[in-house]
């Protein structure tokens, strides 16, 4: 009885697994070596597959594919000039293998030559069997070259040429979408649909497209008949929930997003947007059950732990909010936003120490915005700490000058310094660029707001004819 293909694979497979564990050499002819080591490769096993290409070559020194498949490792191990030159002797003896050209194109592009990559793939187009692959090479050298309109052009060629690889429409719509030709892209994948009409991918990418225009109707209809496709389609379920949430149709999103769940493991982005819709419905203990899976199922979601943090911080239990955010600080120390909520918690709970710690935290981590400057110069005026605050209100002004929110915290701590030049320069600034927000003086320094001097500096630039 004749072993099927799947079955001989398999039958090759086990007998070379069998001889690497007992040592013992058996014989298997070339293309079953290309066979293993084809699966290897695809299963993401390098090792076993380097050692499948020299046992091969060792039983067959002259095989072009085992020395194309040699000549593949030495490129994953960045062997450039070994991998050229395998394929410099390799081209003399066939000049009509297309996979020398790709090859040689595949180190010219690890070289960042993408053109001469793309010259090569143009002459292994001209003599290969399998075009497609050959035309998906080529756009993804456009794509490096962020050309996006050739690459869109080769990727379209490639999939004319095989209709089921998904990979090619993809990159199509990453080029429509790079290029905000969104229309263009609609009119495209409806093409497509055209002749076939139950392809799930397309169909989810025109409810993508529509999605980003707004129309949100559409989008929904594209999104069904995804899913009338193929309706374990989880992309659209999702996809759908996302939109339907836009609309405000929150129980229909839950609706959307549980039906994920039950598809396969459930995703924190789904026990996510269910806990949000239940929030935006009121459900309070709903929304908390689900935030609190979702951090369960995935604690590196930083949107799992912020949701939890500001459901508590709106009702004003920021104890709550601090042990949540404590907790997400712990898991990534590195996050901005969770910093952020840390310092605003802080600071409602007068642990001014802690906020300004926190503050600094946001900005070492590279968080610039005007907002978490001034926010950390106040909590240092109210710690006492003067001098820290002018440097912190100094860096500050490197970002934003000429900002009256810095000039007038600049004045004030200067005058609580006693360096009265100084204080009355940034206030003099201050009155130039936003006179109405002299109340941050007010508010802030109200013993320097009553000074005469300071009045009086007040006075003339409010009233310049007194």
């Amino acid at each position: 009885m004749q072993m099927s293909p799947n079955e001989h694979n398999n039958f090759s497979l086990s007998r070379f697994e069998s001889m690497l564990k007992t040592n013992n050499v058996l014989f298997f002819d070339s293309e079953e070596f290309e066979e293993i080591i084809q699966h290897y490769l695809e299963n993401g096993k390098i090792a076993l597959a380097r050692k499948a290409v020299k046992l091969g070559l060792e039983q067959h020194p002259t095989s072009t594919n085992l020395k194309l498949f040699q000549v593949e490792m030495y490129i994953f191990e960045n062997k450039l000039d070994i991998a050229e030159e395998l394929l410099d002797d390799l081209y003399v003896l066939e000049q009509s293998n297309e996979e020398i050209y790709i090859q040689k194109a595949n180190i010219l592009s690890r070289r960042d030559n993408h053109k001469e990559a793309i010259l090569l793939l143009e002459k292994a187009l001209e003599i290969t069997n399998d075009e497609a692959d050959v035309l998906s090479l080529m756009g993804m050298e456009y794509l490096f070259m962020e050309d996006f309109e050739n690459a869109k052009y080769y990727f379209m060629k490639c999939l004319e040429q095989d209709e089921e690889d998904y990979s090619a429409l993809y990159n199509i719509i990453y080029c429509f979408d790079y290029l905000e030709q969104h229309e263009a892209a609609i009119d495209y994948l409806n093409d497509f649909l055209n002749k076939n009409p139950y392809c799930e991918v397309a169909w989810h990418q025109v409810g993508k497209q529509y999605t980003v225009l707004k129309y949100f109707k559409k989008a929904l209809a594209a999104f069904d008949f995804a899913i009338i496709s193929d309706d374990s389609f989880i992309g659209a379920y999702l996809e759908k929930g996302k939109v339907q949430e836009k609309l405000k149709q929150y129980h229909e999103a839950i609706e959307s997003y549980s039906i994920t769940l039950g598809l396969d493991d459930p995703t924190s982005f789904a026990l996510l947007r269910i806990g949000k819709c239940h929030e935006k419905l009121g459900n309070s203990e709903l929304a908390l059950q689900f935030f609190t899976k979702c951090v369960e199922e995935d604690s590196l979601l930083d949107k799992g732990w912020i949701a939890i943090t500001d459901f508590y911080f709106k009702r004003k239990n920021y104890q709550k909010a601090l042990y949540y955010i404590d907790k997400a600080i712990n898991i990534d120390s590195e996050n901005v936003l969770y910093w952020k909520r840390y310092a605003r918690i802080s600071n409602r709970l007068n642990h001014f120490e802690e906020a300004e710690h926190a503050f600094r935290r946001t900005i070492e981590l590279g968080n610039y915005e005007l907002e978490t400057w001034v926010s950390r110069s106040d909590i240092l005026i109210r710690l006492g700490e003067y001098e820290a605050a002018v440097n912190n209100l100094n860096q500050a002004a490197e970002f934003y000058p000429e900002c009256a929110e810095i000039e007038y915290r600049l004045a004030g701590v200067y005058y609580y310094l006693n360096e009265e030049t100084k204080g009355e320069y940034h206030l003099k600034n201050a009155l130039k660029f936003e006179p109405e927000f002299v109340m941050i003086i007010e508010e802030i320094f109200p013993s320097i707001y009553e000074r005469k001097s300071v009045r009086e500096i007040i006075q003339k630039r409010q009233n310049p004819s007194v």
